[in-house]
């Protein structure tokens, strides 16, 4: 049932505008965030919701973190909410990649991003690990006997998510849906069984009218098609990008590209953001906006194409089920992708010990706020590079 929202949409936007301004991490930190703020401190969204933005989210292609906060904006203030949430959660990230794209164009070489992303990286580690040990927790439950009793099957989901996501470094929707699948007949089988709630999916192509610059066309077509067909966290597009940027069109250097997987690191908000600095690398501004356009449209119009029928099917029992099988498989994911970005992040003994005092800091000072660690982190890193 649908209650009345104790927020208005102004509020929500500007939370948005907050998140995407200081919220790093990542897609887990930020999903993490959005729980913490939105359904456990504020109570402006229930558990119930949150779990099927969640869901719906890993369903459906694009940026997790993004795609949620669409859905969180769609729940009670319809399509204005959803877009208006999108464009306020993006809008801080993409002006902070631009900006980078222009320095490192004008200095060339980000030496001294390296220097901070050295500790940076380290400590945003230690963010995530905590963020998906407490998405575990409350998704699924406590790591204890009688949890792993209770809810065997959702722990073998889980389990089986972090163990493919570690191998193939990249998220399995088929995986998902499997989940979702076996656990409804599982826990809620439904008494009929039809085909009526398949969902048919439509690719819109946007014409960019003033431009007739090949280079532009080719971005668009190339960073929507990344936008349509990559599932899951940001970490998912980074192979993607990887094939099309530096070996099939030779936009960027293999070091220009690491580059800005890096500047996707150290600045807050969706990691996918990072479309925007390549974007700007290869045509300017334009080639920043239509990147970034190009990549968060799908994402868009797929969460509120499904938002509306995911509201009222998920009340169903099967449908919760479902919900629920894929919920734990999309959180064993991410669990399997903190695996794969520390793997790429943690590289000697100053970073695992920053990734250590982070958990710890995390752990122990109860009112520390993320950018603090990561400011401090970026301090150390530097130091440790100019001793180095």
């Amino acid at each position: 049932m649908k209650h009345t929202p104790t927020y208005s949409l102004k509020e929500l936007v500007l939370y948005f505008l907050k998140l995407g301004t200081i919220g790093f991490g990542g897609p887990v930190a930020l999903v993490g965030y959005m729980h913490k703020n939105l359904v456990e401190d504020r109570k402006w969204i229930s558990e119930e919701e949150y779990k099927e933005g969640l869901a719906l989210a890993q369903l459906a292609p694009g940026p997790l973190a993004a795609q949620l906060a669409i859905y969180l904006g769609f729940v009670h203030y319809s399509f204005l909410g959803a877009t208006l949430v999108g464009f306020a959660f993006i809008l801080p990230s993409f002006i902070m990649v631009v900006l980078l794209g222009i320095v490192y164009k004008l200095y060339g070489g980000l030496s001294w991003i390296q220097a901070v992303f050295y500790g940076v990286g380290a400590a945003v580690i230690g963010i995530i690990v905590m963020s998906s040990y407490k998405l575990t927790t409350k998704s699924i439950g406590k790591f204890n006997l009688s949890s792993f009793k209770t809810n065997w099957l959702l722990w073998l989901f889980f389990i089986v998510a972090v163990v493919i996501t570690l191998v193939t470094q990249q998220e399995q929707v088929l995986l998902f849906v499997f989940a979702g699948l076996l656990y409804m007949f599982f826990k809620a089988p439904p008494k009929w069984f039809n085909n009526k709630t398949a969902n048919s999916v439509v690719l819109l192509q946007m014409g960019f009218w003033s431009y007739d610059n090949s280079t532009l066309i080719k971005i668009a077509l190339f960073f929507a098609e990344a936008g349509a067909f990559v599932f899951g966290s940001g970490l998912a597009i980074v192979p993607f990008l990887h094939s099309g940027v530096v070996v099939e069109n030779q936009w960027l250097s293999e070091h220009q590209f690491v580059d800005a997987v890096a500047v996707a690191m150290i600045t807050p908000g969706p990691v996918v953001i990072t479309v925007g600095f390549i974007g700007y690398l290869v045509a300017g501004f334009p080639g920043a906006m239509v990147a970034a356009l190009a990549t968060f449209l799908p994402c868009y119009l797929f969460t509120i194409a499904l938002a509306p029928s995911f509201k009222k099917i998920a009340q169903n029992q099967s449908i919760k089920a479902f919900v629920d099988g894929i919920t734990a498989a999309v959180v064993g994911a991410l669990v399997g992708a903190v695996g794969v970005i520390a793997s790429r992040s943690i590289l000697d003994i100053p970073t695992t010990l920053i990734a250590i005092a982070t958990i710890f800091a995390l752990l122990y000072i109860k009112k520390i706020q993320e950018p603090y660690i990561i400011a401090v982190a970026a301090v150390v890193g530097v130091v440790i590079k100019l001793l180095l």
